[in-house]
């Protein structure tokens, strides 16, 4: 992983590929179990900042002074405050989540129409992302809008939308240009037209069907 993530620094799909690659870690939580540190290679770990951010901290803190004190009490409910911690991070998470989409959408909502250099952060049956390498604001590009150009079917085994006639290929990772057609704050989504370049109409031509006369 550290790897991958030296091999992606520098180029446009950086972004998405370190955000990939920590969806496929397990999710850190709080305990009182010493499980170490995948990440730093560390055996021991305890987690906590300076200056103090987190509830969590504190209760390190606490520990921490009892023992320099020669005075540590075990706390029989240290494990139910670890959980609590855990589930409010993660709600924290959620919450900075929405309000950067939220903001994403508003900043985009004033360049609607505009065309954009993206890279394509996930892919499904109906359509894909794509993340913009300047403002990384991800939306949604429907297959819906792309069957002018070909009909896309989902391989799942390549991450990948792939055209029926012309073999064009939407993959993980791909750069690609899109339109900002839609920003709909409410719902906090962002829509893109895929913009098709000189270069990737000429498969389309040669998967059309010749006219009979």
């Amino acid at each position: 992983f550290n790897q991958l993530l030296k091999d992606a620094h520098g180029r446009p799909e950086q972004h998405v590929l370190e955000q990939l690659g920590i969806r496929t870690m397990a999710k850190a939580k709080y305990t009182i179990e010493n499980v170490g540190h995948y990440g730093l290679g560390f055996q021991y770990y305890c987690h906590f900042t300076s200056p103090i951010r987190r509830y969590p901290d504190i209760i390190v803190h606490r520990v921490l002074q009892e023992v320099l004190d020669n005075q540590l009490n075990p706390d029989k409910k240290l494990e139910d405050k670890c959980k609590h911690c855990s589930e409010r991070e993660r709600a924290a998470m959620e919450a900075e989540r929405a309000a950067n989409k939220y903001k994403q959408v508003q900043y985009m909502k004033n360049h609607v129409g505009e065309d954009f250099d993206g890279v394509i952060s996930g892919v499904a049956s109906f359509g894909f992302w794509v993340e913009t390498v300047d403002t990384k604001c991800e939306g949604l590009v429907s297959v819906n809008t792309l069957l002018e150009y070909d009909e896309f079917r989902h391989v799942e085994s390549d991450y990948a939308l792939v055209g029926m006639r012309s073999g064009k290929k939407f993959r993980m990772g791909d750069k690609v240009r899109i339109k900002v057609v839609a920003a709909n704050l409410i719902k906090r989504q962002l829509d893109y037209d895929w913009v098709i370049t000189e270069e990737e109409d000429q498969p389309k031509a040669k998967g059309r069907k010749k006219k009979q006369g």
